[in-house]
């Protein structure tokens, strides 16, 4: 007996010490465990950001952008018959995409090629308004606009331009973009298409030479497709031998179907794909060609040319230097994926906050129900996501900005930047968008499974996104080649020792946090400071970077290049991942520090906190192997991600609502802003 008390008096006393070490290495004292027992829901929180005024975040948001997107809302507003249905078919989904694109540039006066040649910043604000009236009809016009269109522009010369810039704006030359092949995605420089010289008669002449080298998943091209652009291998006659000699990949403008009467060109075939997950309202389909000639002027010319007796130019010294230069103009596809995905998670992360809010259930014995946003699990799974699509969208819109910068100045290094930065965003901030949605369905239960309400619509027309473009999985790759070929250039010729060193000088302004006392600090001032996250963040980086580095090197030796790279090719992704990660997190520190209204910027700080120490709660592993940090400084980084769940919580109405979707967009009934249950039941008659 006296040993068991003696026993408990020992443990006692341990816990005691425990407690005080933890107050003195920065452990929060007061920390309320229990957001379930505010009374009344959120109403403290709501206090502390009584004074945010929804209109001062929104202007923030939308920058000078705003009249744009609002004039396309307003614009379906009045048209409400061209508004898509719940219910509707492959069919029907396609004529009204292509009824409301026309209406858009023939009625609303709406003029996308020239906004992505002027202005491209404009571009992608005009087209995240026109995905949230539907992603089929934002993908349609992409194809046309962007890929159509920006394929001509800006792989063709002025005589393309003054040829089909007017027709393609006006709708007059619908067209596609073919260069995906049933057996060649990703890899475009394996692509089989040919596009072969006739000297004699100064055409090429475009085959298909085998079942693989159908072009597959073309957009606009089972239905209302006239011209494509077709990707293939030039092959010019060699003086040399009797085998034509292959020049690689080029672009030609291929038309496909008659401009009188619409009917199928001779040696052009056409299928149509067929019903898809998602995203029926683009008609995609499959080309083949049978020695389908066309005139030598409707090569796009701007990065290697074919003269009438066949001699070959080019302003690039290589093969390698074209075919990258021709990608790096098309990159603008991926710009747009990126942003388009922010704009989906935005609107799912809208429709399951204003749902949440006034659902309710369940409350503590004898009291009234209580909002299902007040439960923490609730908080845990949606305002994390709400804390990323800001993040994401200041990334984006700093994604957006480089593209214009690039497209105004064509410098290599900002080519470079951004062919790097639209991989990583495109593949980081679409995956996080697609367990998303699925997280925002089961989040609203039942009613988060009503067609009506969106989720399933927005999950099968976003899922797509993860591939278009490039796969995901390939672009972080890209990604992690770029960190490793910058990190060779910078370290090339030193000795590992000498690297290491070199690389630990490079990052002492945040491998300091690694001393005893650092790693165990755990005050809300030093965890919410936005230097110990980035450098965090950095730090992560740099030790998956090194350690990728070192095992290359080591594989390389024994297994060769490739089969070293696909050794370590999960080190990769992650460290491509934790990359973007630091960007993302550096440019929303960079946003919500030159917002001027000082509650919105508040609101942003929080919301930046928890963004960050969500993420490095997350790969909280990867911390603790390195001992940057303490269990004691773990758990507090896991206190405070409850904390700002539950802070954000209490804006979180007004945060969505800065969005400015207005409800005629949303069209969600669970997702409006008043009336939710309502609207709800009218659907079904009542």
């Amino acid at each position: 007996m006296e040993s068991g008390r003696a026993s408990a008096g020992a443990m006692e006393a341990a816990l005691n010490r425990l407690q005080k070490l933890a107050l003195h290495l920065g452990s929060e004292a007061g920390f309320e465990s229990s957001p379930l027992s505010a009374e009344p829901t959120a109403a403290r929180l709501s206090e502390k950001h009584s004074q945010l005024r929804v209109e001062k975040l929104q202007a923030f948001l939308a920058g000078s952008y705003k009249v744009d997107k609002e004039r396309i809302y307003a614009f379906f507003q009045n048209h409400p018959e061209l508004q898509t249905p719940v219910e509707i078919s492959k069919v029907e989904h396609r004529e009204l995409a292509y009824k409301q694109m026309k209406a858009l540039v023939q009625e609303g006066g709406l003029k996308p090629l020239t906004l992505l040649m002027t202005d491209p910043a404009k571009y992608y604000n005009v087209f995240e308004a026109i995905g949230t009236v539907d992603l089929s009809l934002s993908i349609k016009m992409g194809v046309q606009y962007s890929l159509w269109g920006g394929s001509v522009v800006n792989l063709g010369t002025q005589k393309h331009k003054d040829k089909y810039a007017v027709a393609i704006e006006t709708l007059e030359a619908p067209g596609c973009f073919a260069m995906t092949e049933l057996h060649h995605g990703s890899n475009v420089q394996g692509v089989q298409t040919t596009a072969t010289y006739d000297i004699a008669r100064q055409e090429f002449v475009i085959n298909t030479p085998n079942e693989g080298a159908t072009k597959w998943w073309i957009g606009n091209a089972a239905c209302h497709g006239k011209f494509a652009t077709v990707f293939a291998r030039l092959k010019l006659p060699s003086a040399k031998s009797h085998i034509d000699e292959d020049m690689g990949v080029h672009a030609f403008i291929v038309p496909i179907r008659s401009l009188e009467d619409h009917k199928v060109l001779p040696g052009v075939e056409i299928r149509d794909c067929g019903y898809k997950v998602g995203l029926n309202g683009v008609d995609n389909g499959a080309l083949r060609f049978r020695n389908v000639r066309i005139p030598r002027e409707n090569l796009l010319n701007r990065f290697g040319d074919v003269a009438p007796d066949g001699t070959y130019s080019s302003p690039l010294p290589s093969a390698s230097k074209r075919f990258a230069a021709t990608l790096g103009e098309l990159v603008g596809g991926r710009v747009g994926l990126a942003y388009g995905s922010v704009a989906v998670l935005k609107a799912a992360s809208t429709i399951a906050i204003r749902y949440s809010s006034v659902r309710q259930q369940f409350g503590p014995p004898g009291e009234p129900e209580i909002a299902i946003l007040d439960y923490q699990s609730q908080q845990l799974k949606l305002m994390p996501m709400l804390a990323s699509s800001y993040a994401f969208y200041f990334a984006a819109d700093y994604l957006v900005k480089r593209y214009a910068e690039m497209k105004m100045t064509h410098d290599e290094a900002i080519v470079a930047d951004v062919h790097a930065l639209s991989a990583g965003l495109k593949a980081h901030i679409t995956a996080y968008t697609a367990k998303s949605l699925s997280v925002c369905r089961e989040a609203c239960g039942g009613h988060g499974y009503a067609a009506v309400n969106r989720f399933g619509a927005l999950r099968n027309d976003h899922d797509i996104f993860l591939t278009f473009e490039g796969d995901n999985t390939v672009l972080l790759q890209q990604v992690a080649a770029d960190l490793l070929k910058q990190y060779k250039e910078k370290f090339s010729g030193g000795a590992l020792a000498v690297t290491w060193l070199y690389l630990r000088q490079q990052m002492a302004t945040y491998t300091s946090q690694t001393n005893p006392v650092a790693t165990h600090r755990g005050s809300a001032e030093h965890l919410r400071d936005p230097t110990f996250q980035l450098n965090a963040f950095r730090y992560r980086t740099a030790t998956l970077l090194h350690t990728a580095a070192l095992r290359l090197r080591k594989h390389s030796a024994r297994l060769g290049s490739f089969q070293a790279w696909n050794r370590c090719l999960n080190h990769l992704l992650t460290l491509a991942e934790s990359h973007i990660e630091s960007v993302i997190l550096a440019k929303f520190v960079e946003s919500y520090k030159r917002c001027q209204d000082p509650e919105a910027r508040s609101a942003l700080k929080t919301l930046c906190d928890l963004y960050a120490l969500e993420r490095i709660w997350k790969n909280i592993g990867s911390f603790r192997n390195e001992d940057y940090v303490a269990p004691s400084k773990a758990k507090a980084i896991q206190r405070q991600v409850e904390l700002l769940c539950y802070e954000v919580r209490g804006m979180s109405g007004q945060l969505v609502d800065a969005f400015g979707i207005p409800d005629s967009m949303l069209r969600a009934p669970i997702g409006l802003k008043t009336g939710q249950y309502a609207e709800y039941s009218s659907m079904i008659g009542w």
